[in-house]
């Protein structure tokens, strides 16, 4: 007789796909991230990561009222973000806890 396979969830795979959520939709999946995760480290690490990137996307946005100079501030800036944003996406669907440039040491500082 065969057996039947049964595919599991586990409880990493689980994180990584809130830690991803929480990444891939910015501010919204930081909002589901905390209301739904919010006693998963793996998650939450995740999150505020993406929390601070929301606003270093923020503040990028606004310099772009800045006549000429801004644009050339909002390109670059924009192109960081994207890389940043590529960055976070893989880090959070390793399954490890990886720092990201610039945004780890910060979201390190928020106490949820």
């Amino acid at each position: 007789m065969l057996k039947k396979k049964v595919n599991r969830v586990s409880k990493q795979d689980d994180s990584m796909l809130f830690a991803f959520l929480a990444v891939f939709l910015s501010i919204v999946g930081f909002v589901i991230a905390f209301l739904a995760k919010r006693d998963d480290k793996y998650v939450m690490f995740y999150a505020k990561e993406s929390l601070i990137l929301f606003f270093g996307c923020f503040i990028v946005q606004v310099t772009k009222v800045i006549p000429v100079i801004g644009d050339i501030i909002f390109a670059v800036g924009f192109a960081i973000v994207v890389v940043l944003w590529i960055i976070q996406i893989i880090n959070a669907l390793s399954g490890e806890e990886k720092e990201t440039p610039f945004t780890g040491k910060y979201a390190k500082k928020i106490n949820l």
